[in-house]
């Protein structure tokens, strides 16, 4: 019996080559584009090129020619290098993606395969009524393509995203570091007259599941806490909520 993230496809290991291996590979691939070019040279195929004349080397490259009309020769050599340097910024014009596909690039490079297993962090936060904190979860969950759904109860707030390990990592940066939770209360402390508990953030469970149970990011405003756990009953992941409750029972027992 096969586990269900077993898939039939071989995986082939990418072949990891040293910074002293890529730069040998180099050299030997430009060492035979040079050999050829010199080929079709011999062959009278192509035209050889212009020696390559700058100020410093206009006397080795040219010789008596610079001795004779030293204003003609320096006005060749810098419309020749005007050229080389226009030929380099079309090569390079050539080469730079459009912005749709530099967004497709940057789309392909967040997104994972989660067809087979689906990476899920829940998170208990204290306090989530800051406006700025909610954009900022939901921009970054839709910005690394992420599904989720966010709970909001009281003191007992619980933020779930599906992604990959990559968009894990980074989601959870923004939870545990970037996100400076003790400050977004003190923006609201000001203009209410009773003192709010310092806001917090915890990790309550990561792991693996087969498929999602969500779709974008949403906000759910639950006035009871049935009302929360039914919700995600009907999804099969009731036991999210528990273990966040739980968690936050310990937390309050223990102070």
């Amino acid at each position: 019996m096969k586990p269900p993230t077993h898939s039939d496809r071989k995986v082939v290991p990418a072949v990891m080559l040293t910074k002293k291996e890529r730069k040998k590979l180099r050299r030997q691939n430009r060492a035979e584009l040079l050999k050829e070019d010199q080929e079709k040279i011999r062959l009278g195929l192509i035209p050889p090129p212009e020696p390559k004349v700058k100020i410093s080397n206009l006397m080795r490259v040219l010789g008596t020619e610079a001795v004779q009309d030293p204003t003609k020769v320096e006005e060749f050599v810098r419309n020749q290098m005007a050229k080389r340097q226009k030929l380099h910024e079309e090569h390079n014009a050539s080469r730079k993606l459009t912005d749709a596909e530099r967004a497709a690039k940057k789309k392909k490079k967040l997104m994972e395969n989660t067809s087979l297993v689906v990476n899920v962090c829940v998170y208990r936060v204290k306090d989530l009524s800051d406006p700025a904190v909610k954009f900022k979860l939901e921009a970054n969950c839709n910005q690394l393509h992420m599904t989720g759904a966010v709970l909001l109860y009281k003191n007992l707030n619980l933020v779930i995203v599906e992604g990959g390990p990559k968009q894990q990592r980074k989601f959870k940066r923004l939870m545990l570091n970037r996100i400076k939770w003790a400050e977004t209360n003190s923006r609201i402390k000001d203009d209410e007259e009773f003192t709010r508990e310092k806001n917090t953030c915890s990790l309550v469970w990561e792991g693996t599941v087969k498929t999602r149970s969500f779709g974008p990011m949403i906000f759910k405003m639950c006035p009871t806490i049935t009302f929360a756990r039914d919700f995600l009953k009907k999804l099969g992941i009731e036991h999210y909520w528990d273990k966040a409750q739980s968690d936050a029972i310990i937390q309050q027992s223990d102070f």
